[in-house]
């Protein structure tokens, strides 16, 4: 009665259907519903708000800027009665010589005085403007007291310049990315609106800034991953993943600002919004600054592990999900430690002048981390390389789970079947730690061949001397001595049945280097190519004999 063996590898992967793509997309939907709705309550209500004191007009109107260009630069007496007035030709002398300064002669270029004259007078010192002839500027056009036009420097104009580096940008994304490199151009448009039209009007209005927050990073995501990438299930694992890893930033910016009772009024953008913008709360504008802030980083971590784990996938059609997990995350701890430098030196470089001037007054170092300024840098690189760390196993996972062929059936899963990554591995560590693995027979003449035979799951050499082995043949309970040293099948033979040449080819010679163990009745032809040996840590004195 010959027995029949099924043997199954439950280490293939496990066909996981369409359930899991439906999961995710069923979740991205939802959660998509659920920022439409919150960005329909959070709209804001376009509240008229009254323009701060310093970016208004005497009359309280909005300041406006006209494009000047200097067309006479010298050094000579202040105090002219032309200063910042219109007028043609040359301006009034001064009526008497205090101190001398810098004297800009400009012409207007735009707005209601177009081709007329002003002068600008600048006495030097610092963080004042050298101006020379030829540079173009841009000069504020307010009214004075008596309704009589006045024009003072605002700044350098920088509209041709950045133009052209921006149309460089432009074509340099295109010309490498193209049709892909326009739609993530389209997604940057997008991002920019959405601040501008839906985020500062909202924290404008006194709407909570969490809930802005996350509404506005998320409608922000949304478009400009499936811009990109397109709309497939690889985009979706990266912006589950980049979801999740938005709120865990948005919980650990306010944990990391309460804890450290974080003001931002080092920063004298926001003392003057505190000052002039009542309505708004500088710890709300710092909790924004912190989840926007991350998004970038997020997305580009999340993005390049669902690829990653995708291509592994395609690559190696036998891989397991815990070999491609495994074999993605090594790239996601490479872009986690080189990520983790460019955010930190990123803040550390926009903080410089700040550091610089730490750095002279004679501080103790440890008065000067804890200080507002520098501890709101830090704070905002730790909750980012925390949620940054988060990300990639988390977006591993989700695009693992998808990446998997649909409708797979695990099978037998033999020697020549194993894929390339569990190689991969098996080789790895057998050369760091010394373990061995089973390998196939290399054929006549191989090492230690005589002394490998056939013995349960895997091969073990036959002992040469000592207690006979207990061999159990395959199907039946019964278990029975092996060979002793030195005896051959064909001794044994009446303990195992006829002879075995007499229903299959007579083994090699078992003095040759390719004798193995005996057979039972049942066992399939001898066949060298299937065999495997598992290879000795160490031959003993009597390994090989017999």
């Amino acid at each position: 009665m010959s027995d029949h063996h099924h043997h199954h590898d439950h280490s293939r992967p496990i066909a996981i259907g369409a359930t899991a793509a439906r999961v995710v997309v069923g979740l991205l939907v939802a959660i998509g519903i659920v920022v439409v709705v919150a960005t329909i309550a959070l709209w804001p209500d376009r509240q008229q708000v009254e323009i701060p004191l310093p970016m208004q007009n005497a009359d309280g109107s909005a300041v406006v800027t006209e494009a000047g260009k200097v067309i006479r630069q010298d050094l000579g007496a202040c105090g002219s009665s032309s200063i910042g007035r219109v007028f043609d030709g040359e301006p009034q002398p001064p009526a008497m010589q205090v101190y001398d300064c810098q004297r800009s002669l400009i012409v207007i270029e735009s707005g209601p005085h177009e081709g007329k004259h002003t002068l600008l007078e600048i006495a030097p010192g610092p963080g004042q403007p050298d101006l020379a002839a030829g540079d173009d500027l841009r000069i504020v056009r307010q009214s004075g007291p008596d309704g009589t036009p006045l024009y003072s420097f605002d700044d350098y104009a920088r509209g041709l310049p950045l133009s052209l580096i921006v149309l460089a940008f432009v074509v340099v994304i295109v010309a490498v990315a193209r049709w892909r490199g326009v739609r993530a151009l389209l997604g940057l448009v997008f991002a920019f609106a959405v601040l501008i039209v839906f985020l500062l009007p909202a924290l404008l209005d006194g709407k909570p800034a969490i809930p802005v927050a996350l509404v506005a990073g998320s409608l922000i995501l949304y478009a400009v991953l499936y811009l990109a990438h397109g709309v497939n299930l690889r985009t979706s694992s990266a912006l589950l993943g980049t979801l999740t890893s938005m709120v865990v930033a948005a919980v650990l910016s306010w944990l990391t600002i309460e804890a450290t009772a974080l003001t931002g009024l080092s920063e004298e953008q926001n003392t003057n919004v505190a000052t002039y913008i009542e309505q708004v709360s500088i710890t709300g504008l710092l909790l924004a600054g912190f989840i926007i802030g991350s998004l970038g980083v997020l997305n580009d971590v999340t993005i390049t592990q669902a690829s990653a784990a995708f291509e592994l996938a395609e690559l190696d059609k036998k891989a397991t999900r815990r070999e491609v997990f495994t074999a993605a995350m090594r790239v996601g701890r490479d872009h986690i430690a080189s990520t983790v430098y460019t955010l930190v030196l990123a803040y550390a470089g926009g903080a410089l002048p700040l550091l610089l001037l730490f750095s002279v007054a004679g501080r103790p170092i440890r008065d000067v981390l804890v200080g507002d300024a520098v501890a709101i840098e830090i704070a905002r690189s730790a909750v980012g390389g925390i949620c940054l760390a988060l990300s990639v196993p988390l977006t591993t996972g989700i695009a693992v789970m998808l990446a998997r062929p649909f409708g797979n059936k695990p099978g037998r899963a033999g020697p020549a079947r194993r894929s390339a990554v569990s190689r991969r591995s098996d080789r790895t560590r057998s050369e760091t730690t010394g373990t061995h693995r089973k390998v196939p027979r290399a054929g006549a003449g191989s090492e230690g061949g005589a002394a490998h035979g056939r013995s349960g799951r895997g091969y073990q050499p036959w002992p040469t001397t000592g207690e006979q082995p207990r061999v159990q043949r395959p199907g039946s309970g019964d278990q029975r001595p092996g060979p002793r040293s030195g005896e051959t099948p064909a001794a044994r033979g009446g303990q195992y049945g006829p002879p075995r040449s007499a229903r299959y080819p007579a083994p090699p010679d078992p003095g040759s280097q390719q004798a193995g163990p005996p057979r039972a009745d049942n066992q399939r032809p001898w066949n060298e190519e299937q065999r495997e040996v598992r290879r000795p840590r160490r031959p003993g004195p009597g390994y090989g004999e017999g």
